[in-house]
């Protein structure tokens, strides 16, 4: 799956998150793309595929299924680079997205929000 057609399947995913402070911003200089939430990076679409920041033990999982691997953005975080639009990969992606963004509203248990 091309870039392109990643960020247009994550803008799609997006788009019913756009009223609950669902932020997007352009790094002009490495041309990454980030969404975020209150503030926290939820996911990151680079030329590697897209990083979702998730649990760590909902990440650990989810780099051992087809098209992801672990981010070296942190324990937190899975890389995710589908090779197809196949309805698997488009539910994990929007779980995953979905997942990510009520995380970042809700915080980590204890109440500490993530970095």
């Amino acid at each position: 799956m091309s870039r392109a057609e990643l960020e247009r399947l994550l803008e799609a995913v997006a788009a019913p998150l756009a009223d609950e402070g669902l932020a997007t911003a352009r790094d002009s200089a490495g041309g990454a793309v980030t969404w975020s939430r209150e503030g926290v990076a939820i996911a990151v679409l680079g030329d590697a595929g897209v990083e979702l920041r998730l649990e760590p033990r909902i990440a650990a999982a989810a780099a051992r299924t087809p098209d992801t691997a672990p981010s070296e953005r942190g324990p937190e975080w899975v890389r995710f680079n589908p090779r197809t639009f196949d309805p698997h990969a488009i539910d994990r992606l929007d779980a995953w997205f979905r997942l990510a963004a009520r995380r970042a509203s809700e915080g980590p248990v204890g109440g500490a929000r993530p970095s």
